[in-house]
């Protein structure tokens, strides 16, 4: 094994799918972004959201003493991933302008995260990797409505990566995919969504 295949075996890549459509357009990406990520020697672990018992942030003030959220459902094992890992994957579908609510159920159980980053000065490391993201869009509406969709989202997926120290992220989104399965038409989404899997463990690797 070379040295790098070596780097990529330890570093940890984590993947958060937001659509409800098994097997639909954005998972398809993923399963794309993911082959990427293999074929360089790393594993990805992927959460399926739709298929979680996540509940809603309660706004409760639980964990802004502590940085820690005071209720236990599925979002424990998640916690512990988001703090271990290297390399931080969302993706989604667009609904209404912005992500998934199973994404953003989610991403609003970081509130705790952000506790520890901003009022208790306690930010998740770095890492030895420099923690990257990649975030991956698709909407079905058409392209001048549909970018405006991928601009919104894209705002509360930086607010995420900002908060559980992700400095870095690439963005692919796509419009105009709608029916299941339309992504696999598409000229170029899945080369590029493999290749951003590769780049996404190979940036920063001496």
């Amino acid at each position: 094994m070379t040295k790098k295949n070596e780097q990529n075996d330890n570093m940890k890549t984590i993947a958060f799918l937001g659509s409800p459509r098994q097997d639909g357009n954005t998972e398809i990406l993923l399963k794309e972004a993911i082959k990427g990520i293999e074929g360089s020697g790393s594993s990805v672990q992927t959460f399926p959201l739709n298929n979680m018992n996540i509940m809603p942030c309660q706004n409760c003030g639980g964990c802004d003493e502590t940085g820690v959220c005071v209720y236990e459902d599925d979002m424990t094992q998640i916690y512990d991933a988001i703090r271990t890992a290297d390399r931080i994957i969302l993706a989604s579908p667009i609904f209404f302008f912005s992500v998934s609510a199973q994404l953003k159920i989610m991403i609003d159980r970081c509130q705790c995260f952000w506790c520890g980053k901003y009022l208790l000065k306690n930010p998740i490391p770095e890492g030895p990797y420099k923690r990257k993201g990649l975030l991956l869009l698709v909407a079905g509406m058409k392209e001048k409505i549909g970018l405006a969709g991928i601009e919104c989202a894209e705002k509360t997926a930086k607010a995420f990566f900002r908060t559980i120290s992700v400095p870095e992220h690439k963005t692919l989104g796509y419009t105009e995919v709608d029916a299941k399965g339309a992504i696999l038409q598409h000229p170029t989404a899945l080369k590029e969504a493999y290749e951003a899997g590769l780049q996404l463990v190979e940036k920063g690797i001496s």
